[in-house]
């Protein structure tokens, strides 16, 4: 490995750490706060989160003080939080009350990182649309309804923050809204024909119908922005949106690099082609899914046109192998016909094994993700989420799991892949935010799983500082001076 010269960080370079509203808040009856699909779904029976569900979580809503004092204690310049759109508007709708309560949390939440000279970072939309909106409409499932009342959520919130809130994230991963929600079942609402435990859903058409739905009311929001507060606030706006780098499995069979290929446009071109480069979907998409895929009218068009993001959002922690198939795409297929694989033809794995199944070490591939996104797209990168659990984490007592050196050695190779991306492949990336400040309720998988740079007690809500989160603290500032 270099010296941290050789890996340095531009001037500038805005880091800090992420969360989102569901995972760490809690209080979720508390001041008129509306129920969000999340509530919902983690309260079915017989459970589909592991018994877990964020009624109380980290209690973030009344500790965000003792959080916000990590943050400072860990150096962060930058903080990425999301709102709960049911706490702004409980029943979530243009027509419906507004929650003055929400409002005013969120404010204080604002006027107490800028006090500490913590930069917010404000997503719109991490995944807990309010249940008022699903029980009326469908939720997502309205294209029309949904966009409408997107925007006028986003339109309170920039009026209503935007004089000090200045960085705004319209969706987090829509890929994992589509996808998770309404093809596997295995995130909120829960639709699926292909999950026994769900009972409602089409995966062949209700993931696509949600997906326009998602880059319309994105394109909507930006739109607004641009028009009628971007003048007088000056900030900027993007979208997150995830997406694992992909090696073809036999690097020398033509049939694998195209399925390499098209498992990234089924995961990122699919949002990012409409929403940064206003073109239709990837020609792949049209060809597998054919009329189930619905169709962008002139009028969208002008719409994707007119919404100009400033930033591309990434959210990146693995990559993986793609193998071809050779029989036909199954109805139910949504990566492009192909096999995702952790180990290539020779066994060769793509990285080390961390404390989740779906996540091994890649920071080379992170690398080769960054330089293809930016090339392709040419915004400015920040990366939204990074992170990882260590092996084994999930069954450690807190003194063990604060000796993370696993997680410390990631966000090393992560950050190193960034800063050789910016110097050698002329990428433009202007800031990154770690997952996750807290351990937290990690959706379907429960309480087990622990991202955080900070060990969380679930009895007694106790934050402990592990060892990562100093180290982050120095690696970043060593790289941004240059010094070994």
């Amino acid at each position: 490995m270099g010296s941290a010269a050789s890996f340095s960080l531009p001037p500038g370079f805005e880091w800090g750490f992420a969360t989102a509203a569901y995972q760490i808040e809690g209080a979720t009856e508390v001041g008129g706060r509306g129920k969000s699909i999340w509530d919902s779904f983690c309260h079915l029976q017989p459970t589909r989160t592991k018994g877990a569900n964020g009624d109380i979580a980290c209690d973030h809503y009344h500790r965000y003080e003792e959080d916000f004092d990590l943050l400072s204690q860990y150096g962060a310049k930058a903080y990425r939080f999301s709102l709960s759109w049911s706490r702004i508007i409980p029943q979530g709708g243009r027509h419906d009350a507004v929650s003055e309560d929400g409002i005013s949390f969120y404010n204080r939440l604002i006027d107490s990182l800028l006090a500490r000279g913590i930069t917010p970072w404000v997503t719109l939309y991490h995944w807990d649309l309010p249940q008022g909106l699903h029980d009326r409409y469908g939720g997502w499932l309205d294209v029309e309804e949904s966009q409408k009342d997107f925007e006028r959520y986003a339109r309170l919130c920039f009026e209503r923050f935007g004089d000090r809130v200045k960085n705004w994230i319209t969706l987090n991963e829509p890929w994992i809204v589509s996808i998770f929600g309404y093809a596997t079942g295995v995130n909120a609402p829960g639709r699926s024909s292909i999950n026994e435990m769900s009972a409602e859903g089409d995966t062949a058409t209700e993931p696509w119908i949600v997906g326009k739905s998602l880059i319309l009311s994105h394109a909507r929001a930006v739109a607004a922005y641009d028009k009628d507060f971007r003048p007088s606030q000056g900030g900027k706006i993007g979208i997150s949106l995830n997406g694992d780098y992909y090696e073809p499995w036999d690097g020398s069979d033509e049939r694998d690099r195209a399925a390499a290929e098209r498992r990234m446009e089924f995961h990122i071109g699919w949002f990012a082609d409409p929403i940064f480069l206003a073109k239709d979907y990837p020609a792949c998409m049209r060809e597998q899914l054919g009329e189930r895929l619905p169709m962008f009218s002139a009028s969208e068009f002008a719409l994707l046109r007119e919404a100009q993001v400033d930033f591309y959002g990434m959210n990146y922690y693995t990559a993986q192998y793609a193998r071809h198939r050779t029989q036909p795409p199954s109805v139910h297929d949504f990566v492009g016909n192909v096999d995702e694989l952790q180990e290539n033809k020779e066994g060769v794995s793509i990285g080390e094994e961390s404390g989740v199944h779906w996540l091994r070490s890649s920071p080379d591939s992170f690398r080769k993700h960054l330089a293809r996104i930016y090339h392709r797209y040419r915004k400015p990168i920040y990366i939204t989420e990074n992170g990882c659990p260590c092996p084994g984490e999930d069954k450690m007592t807190r003194d063990e799991s604060v000796k993370d050196t696993y997680r410390i050695r990631y966000l090393e190779e992560h950050i190193n892949a960034v800063s050789q991306a910016i110097t050698e492949d002329a990428a433009v990336v202007s800031g990154y935010f770690a997952w996750s400040l807290l351990d937290n309720l990690e959706w379907s998988d429960g309480y087990g799983v622990r991202f955080g740079v900070t060990y969380t007690d679930y009895d007694t809500l106790e934050r402990t500082p592990k060892m990562s989160a100093l180290a982050f603290k120095r690696l970043l500032e060593s790289r941004m001076h240059g010094k070994v």
